[in-house]
């Protein structure tokens, strides 16, 4: 299912117009399947996967809307809520789940929506030259993404696009599995070298990255 092949490849496979124009219809169909999937029948009985961005609204409160990735763990993070599970759960599993741990902020129940934004692509025989990190939050590109073995935190930060100005500079997680215990230690990192009380190990922007290492930059609080 991974329909988010890249335009500029399919194009670069076809040298004449008329293969031209079937790259174009190449894509546009997979455009279309991707919108039937979040909006049609197909999105009641999708499963979300690992890798995958959910966009989700809140009519109640627009403040609260965002995209937000699944993580390796199947899990995401949402304000008001904390830890949902997401992985194999349908867009109206998450929707409800989402809408009872809010509830209890909102005089009435609050209206939300959840859709499919991308699809994680399929995953291809692994390129021994790159490492896979996830990043998300406040960051302008979240998402899986491959970067270079030995790139740093604060290297990765700008291929992501840069923080948004909503982004807590000073409490950037940096999340890593320990390969011999198996558990997740969080690590802070401050982009701004402003660290508060919090007792979580401390990192240097030249902290390289590892594979499946996870980033999470939170919303800023009001006087933050």
């Amino acid at each position: 299912m991974a329909f988010l092949t890249r335009r500029s490849a399919l194009t670069g496979m076809f040298r004449d117009g008329a293969g031209r124009r079937m790259a174009h219809a190449v894509v546009a169909l997979f455009a279309l399947c991707v919108v039937a999937l979040t909006a049609g029948p197909a999105a009641a009985k999708y499963r979300i996967g690992a890798g995958d961005l959910i966009e989700i609204e809140v009519l109640e409160d627009t403040g609260l809307n965002r995209q937000v990735l699944v993580l390796p763990d199947g899990s995401i993070s949402f304000p008001l809520v904390g830890t949902v599970r997401a992985q194999g759960r349908t867009i109206e599993d998450l929707r409800r789940d989402l809408a009872a741990g809010l509830a209890p902020n909102f005089a009435a129940a609050p209206t939300v929506s959840v859709s499919v934004v991308a699809i994680a692509p399929e995953d291809e025989d692994e390129d021994e030259d790159t490492i896979d990190v996830y990043i998300m939050g406040e960051v302008l590109e979240p998402g899986k993404r491959e970067t270079e073995p030995g790139t740093t935190i604060l290297q990765f930060l700008a291929e992501s696009g840069g923080l948004s100005p909503f982004a807590a500079q000073s409490r950037i997680e940096l999340h890593r599995v320990s390969p011999s215990t198996g558990t997740t230690q969080i690590y802070l990192f401050s982009y701004n070298n402003k660290l508060g009380r919090n007792k979580s190990p401390r990192i240097a922007s030249s902290t390289r990255l590892t594979e499946g290492d996870v980033i999470v930059v939170p919303a800023r609080k009001l006087f933050e």
